[in-house]
């Protein structure tokens, strides 16, 4: 077969692979701050409402930077979201609590959302993905420990 016959029933052939293709989603970055060790990982949950302070269908992990982790999550869906994250310090894939299930390590919402006496509400951390590339910031709180970096090191 002749080079130019073949090389034009291949870009035919990728031109109606693509026609009507829907566009991948883009990625959502989690970059969670007050990280304040390098040992072990960081867990970041996406949530829908539904699945909000339970188990999620969607999640990723990075290794912990000291300051700020950065996670990254591809092929979301655009809808409404909240990110719970909890920095799994000791690598046991679960968080750790002490007396009356308060976490020993530290834990986050999107929207930086504030934990009082009980973990945020759906609405203080929901927010709304398009499907593009985004960026998203929040912070650990600790409850007990250091309250995040060791500015010493």
């Amino acid at each position: 077969m002749n080079l130019k016959i073949y090389t034009g029933i291949l870009l035919a052939f990728a031109a109606t692979a693509t026609i009507g293709a829907a566009p991948a989603p883009g990625v959502l970055q989690i970059e969670v701050g007050n990280v304040r060790a390098q040992t072990g990982s960081v867990h970041a949950d996406i949530c829908t409402e539904a699945q909000f302070l339970k188990d999620c269908s969607r999640s990723a992990d990075a290794p912990a930077k000291y300051g700020t982790t950065t996670l990254t999550l591809t092929g979301l869906r655009p809808g409404r979201y909240a990110v719970q994250v909890y920095y799994d310090q000791n690598g046991n894939h679960k968080v750790d609590r002490a007396l009356f299930g308060v976490p020993k390590e530290g834990v986050g919402f999107s929207n930086d959302a504030k934990i009082r006496f009980a973990p945020p509400k759906w609405e203080e951390a929901a927010f709304d993905y398009d499907g593009h590339s985004r960026t998203i910031r929040l912070k650990l709180r600790y409850f007990s420990g250091p309250d995040g970096p060791n500015p010493a090191k």
